[in-house]
Order: C-alpha cells, then structure tokens, then sequence
C-alpha cells in the first residue's frame, strides 16, 4: 500500500496526467519511485525528475496536509480504508481526495448522482428536488456537483429529507463555487462530505469540470440527468458513467425546450427512462417507500378541475404543498398525458383532443 504522503507528492509532479499516473502506479509500490524518479522518465518528464530530486514535490506534500488540518479538511489517499470502493474500481481514480465531512466507503452500491443544467427550468428544479427528497428517503445517497440549478436542487431535497448527500467540487475546498451555494455547503459538511481531487487554492478553472464530472459518475451506481442542452456538462458525467459500466438514466424533456436536448439524445441512445422516484429505484432494485409518490400527485389532480384551465399558483394554493413539489409533479403528470400545458402559463386536467398549444 501506498502512504497517503506519497500518492500526494505523486500528485504535485508537474505536468503528470492522471493516466500516466496510473500507469506509474501499476508498475509497483510508489516509494521506490520517488526514490529513483529517473528509472520512471519515460512517464514523468524531464520536470518531473527533477522536481523528485530535488524534493521540491515532496515539501509542497508536506506543506498541503499541514495547511489541510489547520482547516479541518482530511486527505485521503487512494490506498487508505476510508478511500470510497466504487471510485477507486474507475479506470483513473484520483491520487488523493479532499474532504470536509464523512466518507462512507461502501456507500457506492447504493448512491445516485443526479446532475443536470445550470440554466434549469423551475419544472427542472422541482422535479430534481423532490427526485432527490425520494431517493434519500428510500435510503440513497445523492451525489452532484454544488453547481447552480439541477446539482443545488438535488442537494436541497436530499438534505430536507434528512438523507445524506455527497457534493463533489471542481475547485479546491476553501475556494467554495459558486459562492452563492455556500449555506448548502455547509450543510452538506455537517451530514455528508464536501470532496475535491484538487488541492487547496485550486480556482475553479473550466478544465477542471471534466474530472469533476468523471469523479461524480465514478462515485455512485447511477447517474440520472434531469435537464441537459445539447453541450451540457452534464453530458460528460452521464458518458463517463457509460464508460464505467455504470447505469445511465434520464428525464426526458418536451422537444420544444433547449434544456432537454441532452436529455432526450440520452433517452434516444439507450439511456433508462426516468418519470419518478420509482423508475430509479426500479433500476437499482430498491423497494420503493409505499405512498411517497402517489400522495403529492393525487393532491395536484385534485387541485384541478377537469376542463377548467388553471395557473400553477393556483393550483398550489388549492393543493397545500410547497411549490416545488407542485411544478415537479405537473411536470411527471405532463409526462404521463394526464395534464396538459397550455398557453400563458396554464394547466390543463386531461390533454386537449388536438394537443396542446405552446405559449
């Protein structure tokens, strides 16, 4: 096994990729490495043997997990028991994680990542929010990415309904992104963990997302994408889930709507259809909670009368639930043909004989 100092210094050789990193994990134990980094040339680079000889790496290791405790954020090396099992089984693990909260390594098997656009729609944002409160509920972790829109709505309803949430960053933990999302974060520390694979410091550079992404779908047994463009990152999560053998699942969206491009493309390659709770709960081959779904729906038809149109404030006033759960809801229900969206913001009890018109 490899220390966690030593995957760390690993780590701060210049220029190193992850997958040569790998590469130079997989031809034995790290310390003699370090010791001899010009037998290793061919993956380390000119900088990087010189770094090692030099030891610049290894202080800057040393430095990393002193300036780590005096914050309160653990790094755990990839060898370590506290290291999560399903991330450490993808193709290039990270070296080391940062982390404020918990690890529970075995939670793989029962963890979905939800991830979606942050330029959501308020159905979007519901639907994913209560997606989330669900799942949590039937005892699922929640992972996403802290982002703006679906990652922040799915971390909401995990932590409403009391369940744990993980939120994987793509910057380093005390350069919190974006910091509007820095109450959730908190919270999330407090029940759940808070994780990055970059170090201290590490600003949220757009390169970074994509291993951000990569993380998430390794960390969990299923992705779901509940709003996606067409150039969505979310994307990228739900393809390197695909390439992990992990399941990929999406909401499917009206074609009208930019937002569900993604996720419809998804749906249109193989992707598993997601109406509910129940859907993924299905896939996973959890029992769903008796009752959790059908309550909040049949309050919404009730709110409705057959044939007379009605604005979603209305419809939450009439039903007595939190709005939310009310755009989430009709949105599931326009999914399944039992309400219809009409024009100037309105719902309709039964679809229309000659479809529906768009505002």
């Amino acid at each position: 096994m490899d220390s966690t100092l030593d995957l760390l210094t690993l780590g701060f050789v210049p220029g190193l990729s992850p997958r040569a990193a790998s590469l130079l994990l997989a031809r034995g134990p790290l310390a003699p490495t370090l010791a001899h980094p010009e037998d290793h040339a061919d993956l380390l680079g000119a900088a990087g043997v010189t770094s090692l000889r030099g030891g610049s790496v290894r202080r800057e290791a040393e430095v990393e997990l002193e300036s780590a405790r005096r914050l309160g954020v653990d790094v755990v090396g990839r060898d370590e028991h506290r290291y999560p099992k399903w991330l450490r089984r993808t193709h290039t693990p990270p070296l080391a994680l940062w982390v404020r909260g918990t690890l529970v390594p075995d939670e793989g098997e029962s963890a979905v990542a939800i991830v979606g656009s942050r330029a959501a729609s308020p159905l979007g944002l519901g639907f994913a929010e209560r997606l989330a409160g669900e799942l949590a509920s039937a005892g699922v972790v929640v992972v996403s990415g802290l982002a703006r829109g679906i990652d922040a709505a799915a971390h909401r309803g995990a932590l409403a309904a009391s369940g744990r949430t993980v939120a994987v960053l793509g910057s380093g933990l005390d350069r919190l992104y974006p910091l509007e999302n820095g109450y959730l974060a908190d919270r999330i520390g407090e029940t759940g963990a808070l994780v990055s694979e970059f170090p201290l410091g590490t600003r949220p550079w757009k390169s970074n997302f994509p291993r951000r992404n990569r993380v998430i779908a390794g960390w969990a047994r299923a992705v779901v994408v509940v709003e996606a463009g067409e150039r969505s990152g979310a994307l990228s999560t739900a393809r390197a889930a695909a390439d992990e053998g992990r399941d990929v699942m999406a909401v499917p969206g009206h074609p009208f709507e930019p937002q569900a491009e993604g996720a419809n493309a998804l749906l249109r390659d193989g992707a598993a259809l997601v109406r509910g709770s129940r859907d993924v709960l299905a896939e996973l081959g959890v029992e769903a909670p008796r009752g959790r779904e059908a309550a909040p729906e049949d309050a919404v038809l009730r709110a409705m009368t057959k044939g007379v149109p009605a604005c979603v404030d209305e419809i939450q006033a009439r039903s007595g639930l939190a709005l939310p759960v009310v755009l989430a809801r009709l949105s599931a229900l326009e999914l399944e043909g039992s309400v219809a969206r009409l024009s100037g913001g309105l719902f309709a009890r039964e679809a229309p004989r000659h479809g529906y018109t768009r505002p």
